[in-house]
């Protein structure tokens, strides 16, 4: 089931890139930092995402409770438009997991492949989500997330987002995302 799910995560990445012209363009910016705070348990994160082809970025990003714990994921993304409100999302990742789950002193490694929608409400407002599947050191599971930004200039915003089934269980977290 898992290379299954990794072979349709490949196919999606790799169909979307190659089909890509330099019209296509994304609604949505994926250069970004981000910094996250996350709400019951108490998380801090951060991340990064970078274009690096009109439909396709390449994503970072670390989570920790400050117990001998983190969740660590990098990977590549693609990104192409549904319409001119709406953008159709899809990652790769590489995971390494320090948890309650999965102990070990250097964590355990495994995958992360999602599919997601991004979609503006207004000028400003932008709402997303995505479900996906993780593998890690034999443990399967689904994973979700929805999320809505403020977008208060066009370098800065603010968010909140919700996951559900991660590393920590289900959580709410605030984040601030800085465009480059």
């Amino acid at each position: 089931m898992r290379k299954i799910l990794c072979a349709t995560g490949i196919l999606l990445a790799s169909v979307s890139v190659a089909h890509a012209s330099s019209s296509t363009m994304s609604n949505f910016s994926y250069d970004y930092a981000e910094a996250r705070i996350g709400i019951s348990p108490l998380t801090y994160g951060a991340g990064f995402s970078k274009s690096i082809h009109p439909n396709a970025h390449i994503i970072a990003s670390v989570d920790t409770e400050f117990d001998s714990d983190w969740n660590l994921a990098a990977g590549v993304g693609f990104h192409a438009p549904i319409n001119n409100w709406a953008d159709v999302t899809g990652e790769l990742k590489l995971r390494n997991e320090k948890s309650e789950k999965h102990d070990g002193s250097g964590g355990k490694v495994g995958m992360e492949v999602n599919i997601g929608v991004r979609q503006w409400l207004g000028p400003q407002l932008e709402v997303g989500g995505l479900i996906g599947h993780t593998s890690i050191d034999d443990d399967d599971n689904v994973i979700g997330a929805i999320y809505g930004r403020f977008h208060a200039t066009e370098l800065f915003s603010i968010g909140a987002e919700g996951r559900f089934n991660d590393t920590y269980g289900d959580t709410v977290l605030l984040t601030t995302r800085f465009k480059f």
